[in-house]
């Protein structure tokens, strides 16, 4: 059971990174090269939309923010996890049906994963 709850942190951790990484690339890098390219972008819309952007990295900054707080608590996290686990899959999902089904695959599919195994290292959230 220890490595289960070991591998359901683990996982918890990556999905924060990939936030992480996802605010970087909105809120810094978007009307770059590094950003354009990473998103299919013309540097046209990448201009419009770069205020835009920012505001949407943000948000994936809360969401990384609050899977490495129930990451740091452990076992006692489990609800936090849950919770911010079942955010990102619902986003992902959201995302994935309005703006590009890769999402899909890059953040919905890691959150559910991450998300069973939290369920399944901890049972369910009291």
């Amino acid at each position: 059971m220890q490595i289960l709850a070991t591998l359901a942190t683990l996982a918890t951790a990556a999905m924060a990174l990939l936030h992480l990484y996802i605010l970087v690339l909105e809120m810094f890098l978007w009307d770059t090269p590094t950003g354009r390219k990473a998103f299919g972008l013309t540097p046209e819309f990448s201009a419009a939309s770069k205020v835009l952007a920012a505001n949407q990295g943000l948000y994936n900054g809360f969401l990384a923010a609050g899977l490495l707080w129930g990451a740091l608590l452990g076992s006692e996290g489990t609800s936090i996890r849950v919770f911010f686990l079942g955010c990102v899959v619902v986003a992902g999902i959201f995302g994935a049906a309005t703006a590009n089904r890769k999402i899909l695959v890059v953040q919905a599919l890691p959150g559910a994963i991450a998300l069973v195994l939290v369920l399944a290292a901890g049972g369910a959230p009291a």
